[in-house]
């Protein structure tokens, strides 16, 4: 495995998260807005570890909503750096929703996000 593989392979990140009430719309299912957040969470922690700097969010690609998820749900986020550039990271993002009783995962939502390697003025640096 070659470095950037293995840097890649290090900077996978994963959290489990439990849908609580407050985090649904009125349906009683996960608010989207909440969902991005806790995808650009997810992104921020993977390409900080890829980078070891600070890292800001520059763009959030396309993100499919494919299956809702209720109040009570047990969800998986993983991210993981699909790309890298000269100063950018492109992380992508899985929600997965867990069925605990049959021990098994369903892709809920998925999208990508570019994060940019930056120093202290904001300006971004070179992924060496």
């Amino acid at each position: 495995m070659n470095e950037q593989a293995s840097r890649i392979e290090r900077s996978r990140t994963r959290i489990t998260k439990l849908v609580f009430p407050q985090d649904t719309n009125p349906i009683g299912t996960l608010y989207g807005g909440t969902a991005l957040h806790w995808m650009d969470e997810v992104a921020f922690l993977t390409a900080t570890r890829y980078a070891r700097c600070q890292v800001v969010t520059v763009s959030m690609d396309r993100v499919d909503f494919k299956v809702p998820i209720p109040e009570g749900a047990i969800v998986e986020l993983v991210g993981e750096v699909v790309r890298v550039g000269r100063s950018s990271m492109t992380v992508n993002v899985k929600i997965l929703q867990e069925d605990a009783r049959a021990s098994t995962q369903e892709l809920a939502i998925e999208g990508t996000l570019v994060m940019v390697a930056v120093d202290e003025a904001m300006k971004p640096v070179n992924l060496d």
